[in-house]
């Protein structure tokens, strides 16, 4: 199962402070995108400061193991609507770094209709694949459960999950897991 998070932060960042302040347990994160509403001079070189809210939107993305992606071309994804506010970069998309998606993203200027928000566009590749489902139950108490566990309890204490460097690694541990229990 793959999940792709979408988020409106307002200015006052509540979704991120949502999003920091719990225990986020999702694996297969694909994508995390849409208004940060955070202004930053990562992502928007018009922008002359740094802040502490990007800090933290990246302290989230990296929990998943996703990075910034670049867009094709380089335009603002807000558009001012008025004379004294400047365009902006605050719509951002996150992606696996590895992804062949990644820094291939567009935005498209031309297409916000009645909204001051750009379009951003990206092609995710996912694999339409069968997984078989089988189900084998046990006898609760049994000798064969407790040799289940036994087998089970060996043959995962060899996974290494230390230092997990990216979503590759991360799927590859992930399928390792899974064949182990299929053998069994």
């Amino acid at each position: 199962m793959s999940f792709v998070i979408n988020i409106y932060s307002d200015n006052h960042q509540s979704a991120l402070k949502y999003l920091k302040n719990i225990k986020v347990n999702l694996n297969n994160v694909l994508i995390i995108t849409e208004d940060f509403n955070i202004r930053d001079n990562n992502w928007d070189s018009l922008y002359p400061h740094h802040l502490i809210h990007a800090d933290t939107l990246r302290d989230i993305t990296d929990s998943f193991n996703l990075e910034l992606s670049i867009s094709t071309i380089q335009v603002s994804t807000r558009y001012a609507n008025n004379s004294q506010e400047s365009n902006s970069g605050i719509d951002l998309i996150f992606l696996c770094a590895n992804g062949e998606e990644f820094n291939k993203h567009m935005i498209s200027p031309n297409l916000h209709g009645p909204s001051n928000h750009t379009l951003l566009f990206v092609n995710i590749i996912i694999e339409d694949k069968f997984i078989e489902d089988k189900k084998q139950t046990t006898i609760k108490n049994s000798i064969d459960e407790e040799n289940f566990v036994n087998e089970l309890k060996n043959r995962v204490e060899y996974i290494n999950l230390v230092n997990i460097p990216d979503c590759k690694m991360l799927e590859k541990i992930t399928q390792e897991f899974m064949s182990i229990i299929e053998e069994l």
